[in-house]
């Protein structure tokens, strides 16, 4: 069964481009098909890391963005789709203009959100918005992100969340954070997170010992958040 991932959360910074890239490395690193979509013009995050899995996207097209469902069907697959902030009305528009919701259950195509947050008021109240527009239609994964926040509560509390993880449309997983140096080093230096944990030849562009020790252990523990999710999704 082919899955889309959208890994969104509306609000600026809180880590989505990051996560996107976790999920690609994921993905490469277990021999799962994906295939890459950068919906973020202005930073090309997933294209400048995966640019051999990875095309461009632009949501202000229909006929740009159709590409994520002909891509779905045409082979078995998980289709990534790293969005930019503030692009939730274009995807709205494209779901319920063209009955995407409808046609993903008619083809077997499953939809997962990967809400990422940061615990503050913002993220909350854009989470709980998405929550309440897309109720038990849409599986949502909210993504702590601790390395850009670390309270929360507020997200935690929200009544809609709970409604939804009852029904087995939601759950929660914490991305941990990263020594914050050795994660800009990775970004200054261009590397995929395989080539920041384990590139080390001489000649190349890599990380010290520790700062290659350290990605390591980061994405360890973001894989298993991440397996935990993906074992869920495909027993249902």
């Amino acid at each position: 069964m082919s899955m889309i991932h959208f890994v969104g959360g509306e609000k600026g910074g809180v880590g989505k481009s990051v996560l996107s890239r976790l999920l690609s490395q994921y993905f490469l690193d277990n021999s799962v098909s994906f295939s890459g979509l950068d919906a973020d013009q202005s930073h090309a995050t997933l294209t400048r890391y995966y640019s051999d899995f990875t095309s461009a996207i632009n949501l202000d097209e229909f006929e740009s963005i159709d590409g994520i469902m002909e891509m779905a069907l045409e082979e078995e697959r998980q289709v990534l789709i790293d969005l930019p902030a503030q692009s939730e009305r274009f995807l709205d528009k494209w779901i319920e203009e063209n009955g995407v919701l409808e046609l993903c259950e008619e083809m077997g195509v499953k939809l997962v959100y990967w809400y990422t947050v940061d615990g503050g008021p913002d993220s909350v109240n854009l989470l709980q918005k998405f929550l309440k527009k897309y109720n038990h239609q849409i599986h949502c994964v909210v993504v702590k992100n601790h390395g850009c926040g670390s309270d929360f509560s507020g997200i935690e509390a929200l009544p809609e969340l709970a409604t939804a993880q009852s029904a087995m449309m939601a759950e929660q997983i914490v991305l941990p954070a990263l020594h914050t140096p050795t994660m800009e080093k990775i970004d200054k230096l261009g590397l995929s997170f395989w080539a920041a944990a384990n590139l080390k030849e001489s000649g190349t562009k890599h990380l010290s010992l520790m700062e290659r020790q350290r990605s390591k252990v980061w994405v360890k523990k973001g894989y298993t958040a991440v397996k935990s999710v993906m074992n869920q999704l495909n027993a249902e």
